[in-house]
């Protein structure tokens, strides 16, 4: 790995912290998923610590939980993010604002045309998290009484993919004259209508705004299934992933970066950025006091519904004191259900302490300690191959941010590790990544 790396730094924003009590802490904000001044401050924290990008996941359907834990969730009132993030784009000049958009229950048109409008808007900073939607409850609300299988989510995921961008690359960059003496609008020769036929769409075009300020939107991609490795490989360039082992992530790199190459692609062009949960403290003791205060306030009834949740499978009828026992094939995640039985196996964990862990960070990579203990992880896992940066999660907020941005970044700079102002003004520009030619016009 060159010596010279630089880490990537997005923040996981919807909801504002993966942490099931964040909402409780003591001074946190508690309405901060559902707040805009909240959120506008949020952003431009964030800003001012040089993060690459606020990222905002999505659900469309209340989480499928009981009553009982439901309750006790801060996620049940969220903004649209494709309402917020033009808002954010308001306020804001460099950092990059990225949605998740399912593409089980959207249209190709639909997403193609709202994230144009978005990079349009935010100068060239959008991008679109594509994700085959998990949660069975969001069938019911979109007119189908069964979630689609696996394999023909990600299936469908591959075809969307393909319309979303063909629709990007409707109009060639100088298509537009707007020329007033002659009265012409726009060349026609420099217009493509896509007329895609496939299994799961049939779209005639072309989409009915400019091609966007980056070519493409910024393309994300969060599935770390073998489904989910594939179609990252194809036509990711970011990942967010949930590795919370240093060796686990080593090799997920090397098996999406080779899947690249076997495809001809540049793997310098994907950026594979873990969750990371940070805590921060003076000293070590003071973040783990600051950790186990949080994990204290998350209640039976949330870790237990979190975790039947991410099992795809009830689990309130097991042996809360004995081990995790066989799990059934579901059609949740399979690589979140994989990773929690996995620890369960490998760290003889009991029903009830996984479902504590789950209902606390979700079990995800921490960073638990003084600013340069946090600093010195993350620079082990950017030079030895296990990660291009992190999609950071907050413990609390604003505290949480505003101790990273202000303690962490500085450390991270110090060592040379990021960057002291943004390199460019798109989020391609910041994350390093080119511009995609047009498949339609390509330049002579």
């Amino acid at each position: 790995m060159p010596q010279d790396r630089k880490l990537r730094l997005g923040a996981f924003m919807r909801p504002v912290s993966i942490h099931s009590a964040w909402w409780r802490y003591p001074g946190a904000w508690p309405d901060a998923n559902f707040s805009l001044p909240h959120l506008v401050h949020l952003a431009e924290t964030l800003e001012r610590g040089l993060f690459d990008a606020f990222f905002m996941a999505d659900h469309q359907a209340l989480l499928n939980m009981p009553m009982s834990a439901l309750q006790r969730s801060a996620t049940v009132s969220s903004f649209e993010p494709l309402t917020l993030l033009p808002a954010l784009a308001m306020v804001t000049r460099h950092l990059g604002l990225i949605a998740t958009a399912s593409t089980t229950y959207n249209e190709p048109y639909h997403v193609a045309r709202r994230f144009a409008s978005l990079d349009h808007l935010s100068g060239g900073r959008a991008g679109w998290n594509l994700v085959t939607s998990a949660n069975p409850h969001e069938a019911l609300n979109f007119g189908r009484e069964e979630h689609l299988e696996h394999h023909q989510r990600y299936r469908r995921a591959r075809e969307f993919f393909d319309v979303v961008t063909g629709l990007w690359d409707s109009w060639a960059d100088d298509a537009f004259l707007r020329d007033q003496v002659s009265g012409r609008f726009f060349d026609p020769d420099r217009l493509h209508t896509l007329d895609h036929r496939g299994e799961w769409f049939k779209v005639k075009g072309p989409l009915n705004v400019a091609r966007p300020i980056q070519g493409w939107p910024v393309i994300v991609q969060a599935g770390s299934s073998e489904d989910g490795r594939q179609i990252a490989a194809e036509t990711a360039e970011a990942v967010f992933t949930a590795q919370s082992e240093i060796g686990q992530a080593r090799a997920f790199y090397a098996d999406v970066k080779g899947r690249m190459q076997v495809l001809g692609r540049d793997p310098d062009h994907l950026k594979i950025l873990p969750g990371a949960f940070v805590v921060t403290g003076a000293t070590a003791a003071e973040a783990r006091a600051k950790k186990a205060k949080l994990d204290s306030l998350v209640h039976p009834d949330s870790g237990l519904a979190s975790l039947s949740v991410l099992l795809g499978t009830e689990v309130s009828g097991f042996d809360l004191d004995g081990p995790l026992p066989e799990i059934p094939e579901s059609n949740a995640s399979k690589s979140a259900r994989l990773r929690l039985i996995r620890r369960a196996r490998e760290e003889s964990l009991t029903v009830r302490q996984l479902a504590q862990i789950v209902g606390g960070s979700y079990g995800t990579l921490e960073f638990v300690g003084t600013p340069a203990e946090i600093a010195g992880g993350m620079e082990e896992w950017l030079m030895t191959g296990a990660c291009d940066g992190f999609n950071v999660m907050f413990p609390w907020l604003p505290g949480g941010l505003e101790e990273f941005v202000d303690q962490v970044v500085p450390e991270l700079q110090r060592r040379g590790l990021f960057r002291t102002k943004y390199e460019g003004t798109t989020l391609r520009e910041n994350l390093g990544l080119p511009r995609p030619e047009n498949r339609f016009f390509p330049k002579a």
